[in-house]
């Protein structure tokens, strides 16, 4: 399907015309910035600057929508696995994109949290981090979670280690700091179609969506197409759907009841 490449509107009418049941909880998978560089003959740091430019896009753009919660995977635990310069460069821009957005996300009640470990991240993205959350924990418009050097096996080994002393180990023990809300709608770019250690526990009943554009290309409009695409489905978290519910009631009604039949006159036998 050919989508038109739109700016995302300012007015939230124009943003929200034509989608219902918007999801409460999307999460994006942002594949595809050093493949977008390539192609074009670029360094490949090329495309996670203009990856930056599509985040702040994204962000503006689901909180206008009235999202509530937004989750981006930005450095997975396997990145390490990257060049050293590259790993580098990734980490001074995203400090270098927080410090020029932190005023915008004040402003628009967007509170930050980032998860993932931090004992390995540089110390001044740690200290403009915390620097973020605190500024920023005022937030109730929307809440953008960013993963940086994540991985949802480790979180989910984590929460069991925290829950262990509950027995028996349930859903309400693991939901904490390290157990997100449920994701309702799971977005990835960049062609690939697999979760890659991120959200899993959180994904279990999400909507999925994989893109086959790179994220420095996504359009909001593309983005306004998995909406509405995600608005008109029914989820049904292993239920009957409601149509094969209203048929099976049709068929298996009980029929009002029958008038009683007229007893039967039997001729009395002469003996």
């Amino acid at each position: 399907m050919a989508l038109n490449r739109t700016r995302p509107s300012d007015r939230p009418d124009d943003a929200r015309q034509g989608m219902k049941n918007l999801p409460a909880h999307v999460a994006i998978i942002m594949d595809g910035n050093g493949r977008w560089a390539t192609a074009r003959g670029r360094p490949r740091w090329m495309g996670h600057v203009r990856g930056a430019h599509t985040v702040k896009e994204i962000v503006s753009h689901c909180a206008r929508l009235g999202i509530g919660q937004l989750t981006l995977y930005a450095f997975s635990s396997d990145n390490w696995k990257r060049p050293r310069e590259e790993v580098g460069f990734l980490f001074d821009l995203f400090a270098s994109h927080l410090e020029r957005q932190l005023t915008s996300l004040i402003k628009h009640g967007i509170r930050l949290s980032i998860i993932g470990r931090r004992d390995r991240l540089p110390s001044a993205l740690v200290e403009a981090i915390a620097v973020a959350e605190a500024r920023t924990a005022a937030g109730r418009r929307m809440h953008l979670r960013v993963a940086v050097d994540y991985s949802s096996r480790a979180s989910l080994q984590k929460a069991l280690s925290v829950a262990a002393a509950v027995t028996p180990v349930d859903e309400v023990a693991l939901t904490g700091e390290t157990i997100l809300p449920p994701v309702d709608l799971l977005v990835r770019t960049g062609g690939e179609r697999r979760l890659s250690d991120f959200l899993l526990w959180e994904c279990a009943y999400a909507e999925l969506a994989f893109l086959d554009v790179n994220f420095p290309d996504l359009a909001m409009s593309e983005l306004d197409a998995v909406f509405t695409d995600f608005s008109r489905r029914e989820r049904r978290y292993g239920a009957v759907p409601a149509q094969e519910l209203a048929e099976d009631a049709e068929v298996t009604a009980v029929p009002a009841a029958v008038p009683a039949a007229r007893p039967v006159a039997h001729a009395h036998r002469k003996l």
